[in-house]
């Protein structure tokens, strides 16, 4: 099997069935697919710049399954989590990979979900949001949104 990217922005390995990252390339699809990702869960708006165009269309033609829930950045609530652990769930225990475009996004909902789905530690869910951002230590104008939908 292929070692993780080193050139996807924001890439995470979170443990050896999720993994992480910011916005994706034409080409990536193909990577993911060889590194044994059998589902993509996009949590960016389609607008967003850099959003991969046409990207529903080059997973399947990968062989990926592809969730699209798009989280306003300025905006993530309840219904985006609750999409997002249903789109987890239906994944089972295939590799999954979440993306957005900074990996903000993710990292926040990846917190959440370890902390309510997977009972992890606050400890450790902290360390893994931090290698992304931390929303309560952001200057960030949306920051504060982002430490509500994260509970703190």
């Amino acid at each position: 099997m292929p070692s993780d990217p080193d050139d996807i922005p924001c890439w995470q390995r979170i443990d050896a069935r999720l993994t992480t990252s910011g916005k994706l390339s034409p080409a990536d699809p193909e990577r993911l697919r060889a590194l044994g990702v059998r589902h993509v869960i996009n949590l960016a708006l389609p607008d967003s710049p850099g959003a991969l165009t046409d990207e529903a269309i080059l997973l399947a033609e990968a062989g990926i399954a592809y969730s699209h829930i798009p989280v306003p950045f300025d905006a993530p609530g309840d219904a985006h989590f609750t999409a997002f652990s249903d789109a987890m769930a239906a994944a089972g225990d295939a590799p999954v990979h979440v993306h957005c475009i900074l990996n903000w996004r993710v990292s926040a909902f990846i917190y959440r979900w370890n902390r309510q789905a997977r009972g992890m530690s606050p400890d450790k869910a902290r360390a893994l949001l931090r290698v992304q951002w931390d929303p309560a230590q952001s200057d960030h104008k949306d920051a504060s949104a982002w430490a509500r939908f994260i509970g703190d």
